[in-house]
């Protein structure tokens, strides 16, 4: 018997992520020395504690890749740590304006804290969790955990910058819209690929485009419903945005049909609109979203209370197209907004529309590897958590990034591994190990598939003279 070739994609790819991981520790590092120079004259005193923090994530998670998932995607790992090592520099560098200005409190050891805790989740993911089809059993329990998620802080939350996103814990503070977007990928993976044949029925001819049957109209109602409950008991705008988003795509990409799109923009469209012209706090980021300026009006628009959306729209117009230098611009001015969502106005201001650029660029790939690996899985429920995870990334990257630049109203949802927060920082952790885990599943069957029939070469045995024939 002739045996086969050994298999050499997984080390081949697990050698390119290390590749790219060296890359990222470097630019990472050498952002913050030099964010440290423009500030001081001189090298930042933690630069040491840094780069050994960065090397160790770096290292640390890839030998977990290489030993739970050799096949996984090369790219999202050394992805996802970029951008959280760009986050930590941005980080840094606001804390230092932020304490001399306003003597606030530093916020980057804590961040730095949560990237341990956030890879840490991600190398258990993978451990515990070797097969993602595993999750399909669980889409029910799945989605009552998520809505109890989803309400609680509508009952239970603190009410923090107008809107009820958050749980306070004693000093500690969950953000659970942050999680939720996960468990409701997992539950419409699983409902569609259940439900998929109805939902694709032809309904009636409307205007040269076949609509849903009423009857199958359901569950896009009741997540319409409750996308405009969380609007309206816990002005979430991003959290309502991403949530109905993200089943609307999943229903696309699940049935294939054009009507379910134009019926979600149109519900869609609905909700904004009336929740928009009578919840309060909407209805003055709506304001500040059409006169960014009017914070400085004599007589302002009603709900219209900061000047942060105005100031956004310095900062990017400040940098220009290349920016003012990292460490040699002025972000703290938006006072603690520039540690949450308005971070990204610190790159336009400091590295300029070719900094933001990039950054966007990064969450592109990102979402492009997702959904290039969900094409390359073989297995229905694993095609449609990769489209639902990669659309929950992309919503929420479209959201902040619209908010701040003026696109769409604000959300206040934290800009995916650059922003501040441990509950964002987490979550989206936990998303790469399931995209690594989808990823290294159908890598391994697209191996198993190419290798082929086994060959084989039999030798007949000689005992003796041969048989006479007559």
């Amino acid at each position: 018997m002739r045996g086969l070739k050994p298999l050499t994609t997984a080390g081949a790819r697990r050698r390119t992520e290390a590749l790219l991981l060296v890359l990222v520790v470097v630019i990472a590092v050498s952002g913050h020395a030099s964010a440290g120079l423009a500030m001081n004259d001189a090298l930042p005193p933690n630069l040491t504690g840094f780069t050994i923090s960065m090397t160790l994530l770096a290292l640390v998670g890839h030998l977990a890749v290489r030993r739970f998932a050799a096949y996984a995607d090369p790219l999202i790992f050394p992805l996802a740590m970029l951008l959280t090592g760009l986050g930590l520099v941005l980080l840094h560098r606001l804390d230092q304006g932020y304490i001399e200005r306003y003597k606030s409190t530093a916020n980057a050891p804590g961040q730095l804290l949560w990237s341990v805790v956030g890879v840490a989740a991600c190398i258990l993911v993978l451990w515990v969790l070797r097969d993602h089809r595993l999750l399909q059993r669980f889409i029910y329990i799945t989605m009552a955990v998520a809505l109890v998620a989803l309400i609680a802080p509508a009952f239970f939350g603190a009410d923090t910058y107008g809107a009820k996103r958050w749980i306070r814990l004693g000093a500690l503070s969950v953000q659970p819209g942050e999680f939720v977007k996960i468990m409701i990928a997992v539950f419409f993976a699983g409902y569609l690929v259940i439900h998929r044949d109805a939902l694709a029925l032809s309904g009636r001819k409307f205007l040269g485009m076949r609509l849903p049957p009423m009857r199958q109209l359901g569950p896009i109602v009741t997540v319409w419903i409750i996308s405009l409950l969380v609007l309206v008991f816990e002005r979430d705008l991003g959290t309502s945005l991403i949530f109905f988003g993200v089943f609307v795509v999943m229903l696309y990409v699940a049935t294939e049909r054009t009507s379910w799109i134009v019926c979600g923009l149109l519900m869609a469209s609905v909700g904004a609109f009336v929740v928009g012209s009578t919840e309060p706090h909407v209805k003055g980021r709506v304001a500040a979203w059409l006169n960014p300026l009017s914070y400085y009006w004599k007589d302002r628009p009603p709900g219209v209370i900061s000047d942060q959306s105005a100031q956004a729209l310095f900062s990017f117009g400040t940098g220009g197209i290349s920016g003012t230098g990292l460490g040699m611009g002025n972000p703290e001015l938006i006072k603690f907004a520039g540690r949450s969502d308005f971070i990204l106005t610190t790159v336009g201001e400091e590295l300029g529309l070719a900094g933001v650029m990039a950054v966007l660029i990064l969450y592109a790939l990102l979402v492009q590897r997702g959904l290039r690996m969900a094409l390359g899985a073989r297995d229905p429920f694993g095609k449609l958590l990769a489209v639902g995870l990669s659309s929950a990334l992309a919503l929420q990257v479209f959201v902040v990034a619209g908010g701040v630049t003026g696109l769409i109203p604000l959300t206040g949802k934290a800009l995916p591994f650059l922003a501040a927060g441990g509950s964002s920082l987490l979550a989206n952790w936990i998303m790469i190990a399931l995209l690594l885990r989808i990823s290294d599943s159908a890598e391994r069957q697209r191996e198993a598939d190419s290798r082929g029939p086994v060959e084989t070469t039999i030798t007949p045995a000689v005992s003796g003279p041969g048989p006479t024939g007559s």
